[in-house]
């Protein structure tokens, strides 16, 4: 068995007892997968070892294949397979130095941790996800994360000073920005490495201008293949790393990461915004960016009621000691529905800046400036002030999955972007097509990109409520898609939004990310499933019912 010669050829552990099968069987996603083996890889021989073991394989006409995986909290079902499972978090969870300005560390190190090592040095990195406490920096990468700080900082793809992954040849690469001269010299290489950059270089050369114009017109992108980004003709600049980030290990293994850091403000400050209706959304939204704040993110009014429901456990992840005086905290929103309604949507302006006076000049001159529009407002000068906003902001998944029994959240919807500029026009015709199929959801987000997470509260134990998720699915993304967005700012394909990347990019644009997969990986031995070859009702097959 497969088993038995995974044990031969390794150092790491190989297991495949029900228990660790179970486990690797989710991610974040409603759907379950269940692996042959998980394999825990001990060092970078043994990530070889195992890409040269399944090469075999493959020739020899067996059906096998390895889906990397760090912490598991990708909502895409990205790191399920029926086959390997190559987990990093056991032993790839080294920081391997952190100096000024850049860090470089395994995949496998949780991002609490590997910020605790950074913020010594007074760096961090910016492009968190909401998932920060949980999530794994070799994650971040596969997906592109992004998070709170995106609207200033950028996502994670902006980071990535130089990438080691193991190709489908069974050697390990260092991939990072090439110049002219180095390209040249890249692509006289005879052996693979000199073939995928002959081909990659060939690819985007003579797609330039379709490329540039596939690349999807707002702020930030996690859908398909980033080959837009990959060659700057201006800059003389061709850069792998682009194409690997984002890409969920279907081009290769990542076994080492060197990070960009950047110094955190010392001052920070939030502005509160409760709107009644959604009718200003856009003007005040584009307001607020003027002001150009660090983060500015939204949540609606499912999610508010969510938060006042089981204000108990809001208390509980606040560390409360004194919950009566934390509970005093919250009454002016408990007196805000009384006298002003339950808020229709909540947006969080933060700032921060080198000195307290800035943040607070650039808080009141806001403030001054939203004065004309019929919205409350409150002022959080202190992260402590601030903090019970962003656990409504951050907290209403884990909520729905932990408090609604009779339901499971099914994120298949989770990430859609349009302009902010068209949300007052966007908005009202996605919430109308999520009430008409009777949907439970949350929506929270980035209000100033316009990327927003929508959440559905399914019964996935019946028939009639699983074949929601297509038709929703099809008439979200057609809305979307007419309004120029992406179906995905930042989570990604996976196996639930794959199979829509040709109707977003077009049949050219997907031939050219099926030409990618080829080039690095022509044996499919890389998460296959994902990006290119997706199968829609094989996901669907795959529903988590319990």
């Amino acid at each position: 068995m497969i088993r038995d010669e995974l044990n031969k050829i390794i150092k790491g552990d190989v297991e495949f007892n029900e228990a660790t099968l179970q486990k690797y069987s989710h991610d974040a996603s409603f759907l379950e997968i269940k692996p042959e083996v998980v394999v825990f890889p001990k060092n970078t021989e043994d990530v070889k070892n195992l890409v040269k073991f399944v090469r075999r394989k493959k020739e020899q006409g067996e059906n096998v294949s390895l889906a990397p995986r760090s912490a598991g909290t990708d909502m895409t079902g990205g790191p399920l397979t029926e086959k390997i499972v190559v987990e990093f978090t056991r032993y790839f969870n080294r920081i391997k130095e952190v100096g000024e300005g850049y860090a470089i560390t395994e995949p496998g190190v949780y991002y609490r941790d590997f910020e605790k090592e950074t913020l010594k040095k007074g760096y961090f990195l910016p492009s968190y996800p909401a998932s920060r406490e949980i999530c794994a920096v070799g994650g971040m990468v596969a997906n592109n994360s992004g998070g709170e700080k995106n609207l200033k900082y950028g996502k994670t793809e902006n980071y990535i000073l130089e990438l080691k992954a193991v190709f489908s040849d069974g050697e390990e690469y260092i991939i990072k920005p090439l110049n002219d001269t180095e390209m040249t010299d890249k692509m006289k290489l005879q052996n693979f490495e000199g073939e995928f950059y002959r081909k990659m270089y060939s690819l985007a050369i003579e797609n330039y201008e379709l490329l540039k114009d596939a690349k999807p017109k707002v702020s930030k992108n996690s859908a398909g293949y980033y080959l837009w980004n990959v060659y700057d003709k201006e800059k003389g600049v061709f850069d792998l790393t682009k194409l690997f980030t984002g890409s969920q290990g279907t081009l290769g293994i990542i076994t080492e990461i060197k990070f960009r850091l950047v110094k955190p403000e010392p001052y920070s400050g939030l502005l509160v915004i409760f709107m009644k209706d959604l009718k200003e959304v856009g003007v005040i939204v584009n307001e607020v960016l003027m002001f150009k704040p660090t983060s500015f993110e939204s949540f609606d009014d499912h999610t508010f009621k969510l938060a006042m429901k089981y204000f108990a456990d809001f208390l509980k992840k606040m560390f409360a000691k004194n919950i009566i005086h934390l509970a005093l905290k919250f009454l002016p929103e408990f007196f805000l529905m009384v006298t002003y309604g339950i808020p229709k949507l909540v947006l969080l302006a933060e700032f921060e800046e080198k000195e307290q006076g800035i943040v607070e000049k650039k808080i009141k001159e806001l403030k001054n400036k939203l004065g004309k529009f019929k919205v409350k407002m409150k002022v959080a000068r202190t992260k402590g002030e601030a903090q019970k906003y962003w656990l409504m902001r951050r907290e209403s998944f884990n909520l729905l999955r932990e408090k609604v029994k009779d339901k499971k959240t099914a994120p298949f919807i989770d990430d859609v972007i349009v302009k902010p500029e068209k949300l007052p026009e966007f908005l009202p015709k996605l919430y109308e097509i999520l009430d008409k199929y009777e949907l439970l959801y949350t929506v929270a987000g980035h209000a100033g990109d316009g990327n927003f997470h929508i959440i559905p509260l399914m019964n996935l134990v019946e028939e009639k409520e699983r074949k929601k998720i297509p038709k929703v699915a099809e008439e979200v993304y057609k809305l979307v898609l007419n309004f120029d967005g992406s179906i995905t700012a930042e989570h990604n394909d996976g196996l639930i939004r794959s199979p829509y990347l040709k109707q977003m990019y077009g049949e050219k644009v997907y031939e050219l990310f099926e030409e990618t997969k080829k080039i690095f990986d022509p044996l499919n031995i890389f998460n296959p499933g994902k990006k290119v070859g997706a199968n829609w009702e094989y996901a669907m097959e795959h529903i988590r019912k319990i």
